[in-house]
């Protein structure tokens, strides 16, 4: 297995880069079909073929760019990029995809080199009476040749090669431009196109496969002396030549034949070059450039693929990795690319290859656009391109690879995420995902977050309070003794409102105390795991309950303001801790916060289903807060059942003007509780704690509230409510408006 994707020996520079997808994009859809698209839909039409092209190439070659000088590029090109961006799980998915469009690109550029030979098989014809129709008659051997050229000799012959292919290239567009063609139509119209064309995104399916040449040159990365320098310099230009030739190229068509001809002469560029019989030959190279670059790009993109263990047998990806211990050339990899691009000579349709080719590489191309504009947003400092695009380039180009996708063929589009959600699937079961997708994403919320946060702060009050939510925060050193105070922390901020549960750890900050609280930590998160919770989870260490408190009602909290409300927790069976949270209210008070204290009890919960909610003539401020914490509970799918009770204690003479405002103040605020749920009970000298208990012992959850007298004695708290499940008693530091 090869110990590096780096071949040691590597000195290509810029120019093999920009060379290699220059004669990819000028290649043999330039000679073969660009003609038949000018006639098929204009050159108005084809213009827009080539802006549209272009608006997912610029963009995926300033990504490219982008992403190659930020780290060190090595073999495999796009693969590497997409990979170490977003993980070997995407990474491996999209790049077997990408590894198979590149190994049919060959065949589709031999194909097409069998189609330069069309005059000299009509010269054959005509002089010595043998017919050849078939093309793979001279396609199959030129294969064979190049296999054992690419084979016994490498990359480095294959560049020598793309040297002397790109002069003949070049000589042979100079001259079809230097041509006076005899064809010329009557008069000039860009809108003219044959009456009966094709659709304008087929025709976009046949020409993109020239449009994808930058991938080509970033195949190279491994055998480059400086990826950062050559990638984006070779990349950038290739992309801007291409489309300035491309552009020329069609009004030259426009301007020398008529529509008509244009769509019956594949080979029409012949009949309008200064020399014609350079046509062929300029076809000929081009289609062997293009088969050139892709036959050493592929073969690179396989072995990055196997370097990185991403196939289920370890035996596979080492086989798939070697390379030549001179220079790390991948002679396996190439040899499962020559027997993938014979497969597809032998089927021989251009078109369809064609169709194939553009699915995976527009696939690709989003994948590089996006991990640029998540990069972008995520503000990772470890990314520090030297070259910078801007995020909404990176956008549009996402967004226009995916929706040319389904415009151009919808049934491929989807099979082709269809084989790469099943690649992905294959490549998940054998790779533990460490980072990448995840890493990217987690950055990109954090920094959403972070914006949030601000935002909020600097918001105008009133706006923020014009509608009240809890921001709530609980700090206690019983978590693991009782769970009541961690379950009413994740009702409240499942839907409606923020939760912060700290867990208190008595002592001085130090080495050891830091330790148990990061176990401890660890321990809150895997019990909170799977409970439908939204609660963020801390430790604070502190030398007493009483400066954990003072710290805690000082944090930010999670929600980008201030927490608004705090809960303690206290066991009916051993209160000994309720000394210790009544002591503290004072702290708590000053602060401004609405104060919840938990009674838990042996019943807990119980179904989960009714709420009670007293209320007496001094609950005026607290009343509000009750039915509002009720109604957020119920937004839990745990109380998916659960229904509302209030109980109001007045004297009988104000019973019918307290149920007449209790149901307006429900019906103005939209509350989910039936007036039958409503019940007046009259109060006048009766020991309060003993209604409560008659009405309320089969309550999953009762709500009473309190204020600053009641804690003068902390019986108030603990006696009289036994048979109750869990209370919670509320005191509201101001009132709250429910509409």
């Amino acid at each position: 297995m090869a110990k590096s994707l780096v071949n040691t020996n590597a000195k290509f520079g810029t120019m093999p880069v920009f060379l290699t997808a220059l004669t990819t994009i000028l290649g043999a859809i330039l000679f073969l079909r660009f003609g038949w698209a000018v006639g098929q839909v204009g050159f108005y039409g084809v213009l827009g073929i080539i802006l549209l092209g272009h608006v997912v190439t610029i963009p995926t070659a300033f990504a490219v760019a982008e992403i190659a000088t930020n780290q060190r590029v090595q073999g495999g090109g796009a693969y590497y990029i997409i990979s170490r961006s977003f993980g070997l799980n995407i990474g491996g998915a999209i790049g077997i995809a990408l590894y198979f469009s590149q190994a049919i690109s060959v065949a589709f550029y031999i194909i097409a080199f069998g189609e330069a030979f069309e005059p000299l098989t009509k010269w054959i014809n005509e002089n010595y009476g043998i017919l050849i129709t078939d093309r793979r008659l001279i396609s199959i051997p030129t294969m064979a040749i190049l296999s054992v050229i690419i084979l016994l000799k490498g990359a480095n012959l294959g560049m020598k090669a793309l040297y002397f292919v790109a002069i003949i290239l070049f000589t042979s567009l100079v001259i079809f431009f230097a041509g006076d063609s005899s064809i010329k139509p009557d008069e000039i119209n860009f809108h003219l196109h044959i009456a009966d064309h094709e659709n304008f995104f087929y025709v976009f399916t046949i020409i993109f496969p020239a449009f994808t040449g930058l991938a080509a040159g970033l195949g190279l990365s491994g055998d480059l002396k400086d990826p950062k320098k050559s990638i984006p310099r070779g990349t950038l230009w290739a992309t801007i030549a291409g489309m300035i030739v491309y552009i020329a190229v069609s009004y030259k068509f426009v301007v020398s034949a008529s529509p008509e001809d244009l769509v019956s002469d594949q080979l029409i560029m012949t009949r309008i070059a200064a020399w014609g019989p350079i046509i062929p030959i300029g076809l000929a190279a081009a289609s062997l450039s293009s088969a050139l670059g892709s036959i050493m790009v592929a073969p690179r993109t396989l072995q990055a693929i196997g370097f990185d263990d991403i196939f289920p047998q370890r035996r596979i990806n080492n086989w798939f990795a070697k390379g030549k211990k001179k220079d790390n050339d991948p002679v396996n990899g190439s040899l499962i690319t020559i027997i993938i691009a014979f497969v597809f000579i032998i089927i021989g349709d251009i078109n369809f290859v064609a169709q194939i080719i553009s699915m995976f590489f527009m696939v690709t191309y989003a994948a590089i656009c996006l991990i640029s504009f998540l990069e972008h947003f995520a503000a990772d400092p470890a990314y520090r391109p030297t070259f910078r695009s801007n995020w909404y380039i990176s956008l549009i180009g996402t967004l226009f690879s995916f929706w040319l996708m389904f415009k151009m063929n919808a049934p491929y589009a989807a099979i082709s995420l269809l084989i790469m959600g099943l690649i992905y699937y294959m490549v998940s079961q054998t790779n533990e995902e460490k980072q990448g997708l995840n890493k990217l994403i987690k950055g990109v919320l954090f920094q959403m977050n972070r914006g949030l946060q601000i935002l909020l702060q600097r918001a105008d009050k009133s706006e923020i309070e014009a509608s009240w939510r809890p921001f709530g925060v609980c700090i206690s050193h019983d978590t693991f003794k009782r769970r009541s105070a961690f379950d009413i922390m994740r009702w409240i901020s499942y839907k409606y409102g923020f939760g912060t549960y700290i867990h208190f750890i008595k002592g001085y900050l130090n080495e050891k105390t830091t330790n148990e609280s990061k176990e401890v930590l660890k321990r809150l998160i895997q019990l909170a795991h799977g409970s439908k919770n939204r609660v963020y989870l801390d430790t604070i260490i502190s030398p007493s309950y009483t400066s954990a408190i003072a710290q805690v009602v000082q944090l930010s909290g999670i929600s980008g303001k201030g927490n608004n409300l705090i809960l303690f927790e206290y066991s009916r069976t051993d209160p000994g801790n309720l000394k210790e949270i009544v002591d503290n209210y004072s702290i708590v008070d000053s602060a401004g916060f609405d104060i919840c204290i938990l009674n838990t009890s042996y019943k807990s919960f119980g179904y989960k289903k009714e709420i009670h909610i007293w209320i007496r003539p001094d609950d005026y401020r607290n009343a509000n807060l009750m039915i509002l914490l009720g109604y957020i509970i119920l937004g839990h799918p745990d109380w998916k059942k659960g229904f509302i009770k209030i109980f109001a204690l007045y004297p009988k003479k104000s019973m019918t003007e307290k149920r007449k405002q209790l149901l307006e103040l429900i019906k103005t605020g939209r509350l989910p509780i039936s007036p039958s749920n409503i019940l007046m009970v009259e109060y006048e000298s009766e020991d309060r704690k003993s209604i409560i208990a008659q009405y309320s012992a089969d309550a999953d959850l009762t709500m009473i509230g309190f204020n600053v007298e009641m804690l003068q004695d902390t019986k108030e708290f603990v006696s009289g409510y036994s048979d109750l499940g869990n209370i919670l008693f509320v005191n509201a530091n101001k009132a709250k408006a429910i509409n």
